[in-house]
């Protein structure tokens, strides 16, 4: 069995609040994947980010979960990406992950962006997950999450980390630093996806989606390119290597988190 994951990153510019326009550039950036396992969408892919409406927040069984289901199945991969989702009086910055058979996992945002009123009208999300793809272990995570190294470490024995993101122009090498050292600290691949353009409000979001090694070398960064999907080839084989050689995990401390 191929033990290697192929990961397809889509860096877009979201339309505010056009969530046909913007499924449909996904739809049309997708048809340059010829095969892939998994499919990394920014946060909030459907509308951009956004926290002062809830209008726009979606049920389980709405349009845009319905389309994921089916990208997925016509991809034959999985597809993962954030939403706004109301369960009844209740509002989730939720993760969604969808197989090709339409199973769904789910995260909710654990850290919400008070800088932006996002815990105002959304709730705040109670754990994490960690999700078996191919024989891989991976934790996927939202924006602000990336700045808690408390929250992100490695206690699970995961291979990946991910996080899917809206993270603006003027913190972006807040971004650089951060995801590397989520990298070398958890002695994992981790995985950066960040949106590109401009909101309404004016804040530019430059792109800069990265991937980097269990070492902090990087596999791939995107830099600004726009409304592009580029694909990563993570090796289990190497990433096993590299932690036969340098066992750093087995001497992390042991805590808990009281949420």
């Amino acid at each position: 069995m191929d033990s290697n994951l192929d990961i397809s990153i889509f860096q877009i510019d979201l339309a505010f609040k056009d969530k046909e326009q913007n499924l449909n550039l996904i739809d049309n950036l997708s048809e340059k994947i010829l095969s892939s396992d998994i499919l990394l969408l920014p946060e909030m892919f459907n509308t951009s980010f956004i926290t002062n409406d809830i209008s726009i927040a979606e049920k389980m069984d709405g349009p845009t979960v319905q389309w994921m289901k089916n990208l997925a199945r016509k991809k034959n991969a999985t597809v993962v990406g954030t939403i706004l989702v109301q369960e009844e009086e209740l509002f989730f910055n939720r993760l969604l992950w969808v197989n090709k058979n339409g199973d769904i996992q789910y995260y909710d945002k654990c850290h919400l962006f008070s800088l932006a009123n996002e815990d105002k009208l959304i709730t705040k999300g109670k754990n994490k997950i960690v999700i078996n793809e191919k024989g891989w272990n991976i934790c996927p995570l939202i924006c602000y999450d990336l700045r808690f190294p408390v929250f992100c470490r490695n206690q699970d024995d995961y291979d990946v980390l991910i996080f899917l993101s809206s993270w603006p122009e003027k913190r972006i090498d807040a971004w650089d630093a951060l995801l590397k050292a989520r990298s070398i600290e958890n002695q994992c691949v981790t995985i950066g996806v960040n949106r590109v353009g401009k909101d309404p409000a004016g804040f530019l979001f430059p792109g800069h989606s990265l991937v980097f090694d269990s070492l902090g070398n990087e596999l791939l960064d995107m830099q600004g390119k726009k409304n592009t999907v580029q694909q990563v080839v993570l090796s289990k084989e190497k990433l096993d290597l590299e932690r036969r050689q340098l066992k750093f995990l087995n001497d992390r401390d042991g805590f808990t988190i009281y949420q």
